[in-house]
């Protein structure tokens, strides 16, 4: 069957079409997106604004009628940290179910680390071994590892790449003691979940996912997403230490000439660095290996595991 997800995030809505069957890995047949960056359209308490509701609202209608066109047999939504958090997301819940027939799921952060790592075991397979799974969205940083299908352990921290650079990095480019200051903080909450981490066992392969870290590994050299997504690609920690003093010299306007930096991310990419810095620092991540496949495909993938078999 044909299905869509729905994927409300903190930077982007994203439909996606894929054709399912028992067994198979799905395939991508459409998508549909919209930079909406709802966690920008807030209230003065943190709310989602009316502005910001009805905008999803209006997405959400465009996506009902996406998916009767492509032949989606089943959609489903859910929702992040950007809703997670609001104190009004129950409101903005209500408004799209009811004007657009569309329930949204809200994820917990920890199911959202253990989909993400679904999708990053089901894509490197079994023979990949001991998985640990770095994941930057505009929300959150969702780190997760363990040698099965379901991680021996899940976490999700306030460190996304949107969020810090909203409340913490307004420069542009950002000052040096601004820099500093996120720097220390970000280090200082990934250290805590270090030994959580590490305590289940030696990694085999350490795996990053997000259009963050595909970003990131482009502008270290990695294939572009043109030359499609069985090309190995990876993130070395010793390029990344060598380009987050360039990101940072830079304003969003020049950012954009680096390869993998679109319009929409330029400003927050340099949070994005800093976040993976840490993680690849403290935990001692030499390679990071990109996967493409990230929370939507790990719905889906949790979907298709309720399809009995034929």
């Amino acid at each position: 069957m044909r299905m869509g997800v729905i994927d409300v995030g903190s930077n982007t809505v994203h439909l996606l079409a894929v054709d399912a069957h028992w067994g198979a890995h799905p395939l991508p047949a459409s998508s549909y997106k919209m930079a909406l960056r709802l966690s920008e359209h807030t209230t003065d308490d943190g709310g989602i604004s009316d502005e910001g509701c009805q905008t999803l609202v209006s997405f959400v209608q465009e996506c009902t009628v996406k998916a009767e066109d492509w032949g989606v047999e089943t959609l489903r939504g859910f929702a992040t940290s950007a809703i997670r958090e609001a104190p009004n997301g129950d409101h903005v819940l209500a408004e799209v179910a009811a004007r657009t027939g569309v329930t949204l799921q809200v994820l917990p952060g920890e199911d959202e680390s253990r989909l993400t790592f679904l999708a990053a075991r089901r894509w490197c397979g079994w023979s990949s071994g001991r998985l640990m799974l770095v994941d930057v969205g505009g929300g959150s940083l969702e780190l997760a590892a363990g040698v099965d299908e379901d991680p021996d352990v899940a976490l999700s921290l306030p460190l996304g790449a949107g969020r810090l650079t909203r409340e913490r990095l307004p420069g542009d480019p950002p000052s040096s003691e601004q820099i500093r200051s996120v720097r220390k903080d970000i280090r200082a909450e990934i250290a805590r979940v270090v030994r959580d981490l590490t305590k289940v066992g030696v990694p085999d392969r350490y795996v990053g996912t997000s259009k963050t870290i595909r970003s990131l590994a482009r502008m270290c050299g990695a294939a572009p997403s043109q030359e499609g997504p069985y090309v190995a690609r990876s993130l070395r920690r010793d390029d990344l230490h060598a380009l987050v003093p360039e990101l940072a010299g830079r304003t969003a306007a020049q950012r954009c000439a680096l390869p993998g930096v679109s319009a929409d991310r330029s400003r927050q990419v340099l949070a994005g660095a800093l976040v993976v810095e840490a993680v690849m620092d403290l935990v001692g991540i030499e390679d990071l290996v990109v996967c493409p496949w990230a929370l939507r495909e790990g719905v889906i993938l949790a979907e298709l595991d309720l399809i009995p078999a034929p």
